[in-house]
């Protein structure tokens, strides 16, 4: 699975995503830190990868768009440390597989995750 993870998303848990053989992206080492949302949605789309972001913007974004890709996983934690959030998200990839790879809005909490399939 090919991942590009937004400024929110720690360098550091891009790093262990890589270690573990995940194809991960931050928008940060393509000097893309500044790109709009929609631009990252666009990005995602083209190379086939899955958002990962803090910004709760991408959910609506994904909604008004109509589109059934790219995937996005949201991360609603109260906890941000980067090992607990690559801790929650490896549990997502492994667990939401196929969701992903067939367009879904992934949301994640510190207890729990919700799916929506696209599109919404």
């Amino acid at each position: 699975m090919k991942l590009l993870a937004d400024m929110g998303v720690s360098q550091t848990v891009v790093k262990a995503l890589c270690q573990m053989g995940y194809d991960a992206k931050h928008l940060r080492d393509e000097e893309l830190q500044r790109l709009p949302d929609r631009l990252i949605i666009e990005k995602a789309k083209l190379e086939e990868r899955v958002v990962l972001t803090f910004d709760l913007d991408f959910g609506d974004l994904m909604a008004a768009s109509k589109a059934d890709l790219p995937s996005v996983i949201i991360f609603r934690l109260k906890n941000t440390s980067p090992q607990f959030v690559f801790n929650r998200l490896q549990s997502i990839l492994e667990n939401c597989a196929e969701e992903l790879n067939i367009g879904s809005v992934v949301t994640i909490t510190d207890e729990r995750y919700r799916i929506r399939r696209l599109p919404i």
